[in-house]
């Protein structure tokens, strides 16, 4: 539609731009957090190659560039993993695989390389390896994480480590940044517990020092010594930057934002589709219905996206900017709406000023849509941000062809009108 405003393109009809899909239960580790509780049905029912096949084509008609995560369990467990990657990046999706690092050598990460895999998600929680293999359950659990990112990176993957956030390490974050930072990561996720699945032995933080962190981390403008530093299960993170600039950078970003249903979701390794893997709530399964129909029909998906939320949550003047973490009010509430606990801020009543529509050109729409579609939403919010600094009221291709020039936008070749997300001038990797 040409003049389409950005609040008409719902999360329905555009598609996730990230999927994670659990490819297994079996893991070689006992991680004291883990959701899924692996290694408990090693095995048992998982989706097979040619399920996965017809899943995986599913999803690249629904959300063509989406970024795929091939997770687990361990996902290197599975002796299927290289053809269910190279099938997906055939489909044109971005491939990334989600591991703890004990089974990736230089061997597997080159084989994941030539099937099309364009990164990983590498687990370490501390520079003390002790602790790290305590919180992973087993003894060498750190020398192997450390030595599959020398691997991986020899491979030209590009790498994210991710930490979960404990008691135990929190006062260790800006130093594993440093580490990874020297060691040329292209982002550290940190990943702010939910208290399901094994995780609900575990005690977090305090909601004051997750406030604390998520203070620094906006204090960063998420980037620590060049390298992305991204907040995972924090939305908080968008209310407390806003309070520190309403024009902070990390608001013309999903920085912290909540995706799921909107443009997230996980199916487990026997085919549940749930919004997010925290949340295990199940909206339908791909051996019943195809991903595409779940995504745009199933009710659980059309609440969460609704917006109608209860508690401190649902009256807050920063809900639309942040929202809560849906899987930790679930955790501890029982509903998918209700009060994020681990919230400080008591709202003051009245929404903040709602930012104008801005309407987009066919061009710039077209534009837009060769963009992968792992970065398109993140690629929106900035040119919007971008068009709204300047008193804009439409998005022309002139205004992202500006852009391109004068900022070097990861979406710039794709925008400009010189490739697409597997030409030679398109990204190549995730955009960290």
């Amino acid at each position: 539609m040409i003049g389409q405003t950005s609040a008409a393109r719902g999360a329905a009809d555009d598609g996730p731009a990230l999927v994670s899909w659990n490819v297994t239960w079996r893991c070689d580790l006992r991680c004291a957090h883990c959701y899924l509780d692996a290694a408990a049905r090693a095995g048992a029912g998982e989706l097979g190659t040619d399920e996965g096949f017809a899943f995986i084509d599913d999803l690249a008609r629904l959300a063509p560039g989406a970024l795929l995560v091939l997770s687990g369990g361990e996902p290197l467990t599975r002796r299927d993993l290289p053809r269910l990657a190279a099938h997906a990046a055939a489909a044109g999706l971005g491939v990334v695989v989600g591991t703890n690092g004990s089974l990736l050598d230089d061997r597997r990460a080159a084989e994941l390389a030539a099937c099309g895999v364009i990164g990983v998600g590498l687990s370490l929680d501390s520079l003390d390896a002790s602790r790290h293999d305590r919180f992973r359950g087993v003894p060498g659990a750190w020398s192997r994480a450390v030595r599959a990112l020398e691997a991986a990176q020899r491979a030209g993957l590009a790498v994210q480590l991710q930490t979960t956030v404990t008691r135990e390490n929190d006062t260790e974050l800006e130093a594993i940044a440093d580490w990874a930072a020297d060691r040329g990561v292209r982002a550290l996720g940190l990943f702010f517990l939910v208290c399901i699945g094994r995780a609900q032995r575990l005690t977090d933080i305090t909601p004051e020092r997750y406030e604390q962190i998520l203070g620094w981390i906006a204090a960063t403008g998420g980037r620590h010594r060049g390298m992305t530093l991204r907040a995972r299960c924090a939305p908080h993170l968008r209310r407390v930057a806003a309070q520190i600039d309403p024009a902070h950078p990390l608001l013309a970003e999903d920085a912290g934002a909540c995706l799921a249903a909107r443009a997230y979701a996980r199916v487990t390794p026997d085919g549940d589709v749930t919004p997010c893997p925290y949340l295990p709530l199940a909206a339908g399964n791909v051996r019943a219905r195809p991903f595409s129909e779940i995504w745009r029909t199933a009710p659980l998906f059309a609440t969460l996206r609704s917006g109608a939320l209860a508690g401190r949550c649902g009256v807050c003047e920063f809900s639309a900017l942040c929202g809560g973490c849906r899987a930790r009010a679930y955790a501890t509430t029982g509903d998918v709406l209700g009060d994020d606990a681990w919230c400080l801020y008591q709202p003051r009543g009245g929404p903040l000023r709602a930012e104008a529509e801005l309407r987009w050109t066919e061009e710039a729409q077209a534009r837009l849509l060769g963009v992968p579609a792992f970065v398109r939403r993140m690629v929106r919010r900035r040119v919007e941000a971008r068009a709204r600094a300047e008193g804009r009221t439409e998005v022309t291709g002139e205004l992202l062809r500006s852009i391109r020039a004068t900022v070097g936008h990861p979406g710039g070749p794709v925008l400009a009108g010189q490739g697409g997300p597997h030409g030679k001038q398109g990204p190549t990797r995730p955009a960290n």
